[in-house]
């Protein structure tokens, strides 16, 4: 007897793969049935421009699974993918990696129904589908002449332009004392809308470092770890420089070798050109670059200017071939033709990068845990139908500061739904309270995604299947970088 899809949703702790399904051999009407749904019959969508490809995405365990297909009333199975005979007949077969092989998961859960999300009306009246024949790893409609010319008219352009264009007229930097207490630190990036700031080093005049909302994250963590020797009062007094230490030492214990570098601090001058700028954000895998200045030949007393980001460095692009689109050959392609961000795969195609989702009431603790343990900025929220609800990124993290929930709450105990409306109420600063869930079309020109990237505080877009608004995929800043600059 196979478990049914609520035998799944009733196990909280079981982790779910998103997963593409295609039925490519024609048909009026088609639906995928298997174990994961108990058998029951989940409609499948026709492919805009293939009108004998139908899809659908499902989000199932790890694991052996056996599905088939019902084709205008009829049971067939997929000959092209594995295959056995069984008590339902010949069934096509799939087997998922275990939790410990595979970072993205999914912890089921029913649905509250209020979401967040940034909807683009006037592209979802548009009576598309997602593209089968436009899968993210299909570059073959990308000339690689068109390639080479666009990517090097973008670096000729960032090569002749420098950070200091980026500073705005006027605006507020925001720096941190290392001596500061850990928790009043938290409640400066709250009240301020910022999800990190550099640290100022006054026994060395110097900066020395960033405080980010990762670094919350594992205080959060360590804090709920009952071997723990950072408590909640210690918490009072406990200065960055000290955090700095413990996290270090931290590294060390982790690290087989006991070895663990220290992180130097990413910086950029204000008369550096923009494609280096946005190198140093790439290859550092940091969200923002301080751009700072001195005077000093021995670079003393540095002044702290401002927070360069990729989104800024976009919007520089977006505005300089605003109006000679036609130089840069790839801005009218569809970003699912090109090879960039993270995709939920077909069957029997390996995922190359983790995609991770969450229920709304998973814990806050199992979110906090995969933005760690997966490595991602952000996690998409998603229903029963694997519709989009929310997102929730490691920024949201300083919302707990919001009259110090933080010190009397479970992390288990919390779910992500009560998490994200901390952030949702009215008073909250500006920067939490206007948070988005911004979302594009796998058929949107990759000019369009470029132009909501360089928005202000949008560093990712969630790919969704019109209609069904499925997760089907994540794009982000650091994503379209690495596309066009090669």
């Amino acid at each position: 007897m196979y478990p049914s899809a609520m035998d799944y949703a009733r196990d909280g702790g079981t982790a779910l793969i998103p997963t593409r399904f295609v039925w490519p051999y024609g048909g009026r009407r088609v639906y995928l049935s298997g174990t994961f749904t108990g058998w029951s019959q989940r409609p499948m969508a026709p492919v805009e421009g293939c009108p004998t490809a139908f899809q659908t995405v499902c989000s199932i365990p790890p694991g052996y699974h056996q599905y088939k297909f019902i084709v205008d009333g009829e049971w067939r199975h997929d000959e092209n993918q594995p295959f056995v005979s069984g008590s339902y007949g010949t069934v096509n077969t799939i087997l998922l990696a275990r939790e410990s092989d595979y970072l993205p998961a999914v912890l089921t859960a029913r649905v509250p129904p209020s979401s967040n999300m940034d909807v683009d009306n006037q592209a979802f009246q548009r009576l598309v589908r997602v593209s089968d024949g436009a899968l993210p790893d299909d570059a073959s409609r990308i000339s690689q002449t068109d390639l080479d010319i666009s990517r090097h008219r973008i670096s000729a352009v960032l090569s002749t332009h420098s950070a200091y264009e980026l500073l705005p007229g006027s605006s507020k930097v925001t720096a941190l004392d290392v001596d500061l207490p850990v928790k009043q630190a938290f409640h400066i990036l709250h009240e301020q809308g910022i999800p990190m700031a550099p640290l100022w080093d006054f026994s060395r005049a110097q900066f020395v470092g960033v405080l980010s909302a990762l670094d919350f994250i594992l205080i959060m963590r360590e804090l709920g770890n009952h071997g723990s020797n950072l408590t909640e009062e210690e918490l009072e007094t406990h200065t960055i420089s000290a955090w700095k230490e413990a996290k270090s030492y931290l590294s060390r214990q982790a690290n087989e070798h006991g070895k663990s570098a220290p992180r130097r601090l990413v910086w950029a001058g204000p008369d550096e050109n923009l494609k280096d700028v946005a190198l140093q954000i790439l290859q550092n895998g940091v969200a923002t670059v301080p751009i700072v200045h001195s005077s000093a030949q021995d670079g003393s007393y540095p002044q702290l200017l401002y927070l360069a980001s990729l989104s800024e460095i976009l919007k520089h692009i977006c505005r300089y071939f605003k109006h000679c689109p036609e130089s840069l050959p790839i801005l009218q392609l569809p970003v699912g033709a090109t090879p960039l961000g993270t995709w939920v795969p077909k069957i029997g195609e390996p995922n190359r990068q983790p995609l991770a989702v969450l229920r709304p009431t998973a814990s806050l603790n199992a979110a906090l845990n995969l933005l760690v343990q997966a490595q991602v900025s952000a996690i998409p929220i998603v229903d029963d139908n694997d519709s989009l609800l929310d997102v929730y990124s490691r920024s949201d993290i300083t919302a707990l500061a919001k009259d110090k929930v933080y010190t009397h709450i479970s992390l288990e105990e919390m779910s992500i739904h009560q998490a994200l409306q901390l952030a949702e109420e009215p008073y909250a600063p500006y920067g939490l309270s206007s948070q988005k869930c911004h979302m594009c079309l796998r058929s949107d020109p990759l000019h369009e995604v470029m132009e909501r990237l360089s928005r202000p505080g949008v560093r990712r877009l969630v790919v969704v299947e019109a209609g069904s608004k499925r997760v089907e995929g994540i794009i982000s800043l650091s994503d379209i970088f690495k596309f066009l600059l090669g």
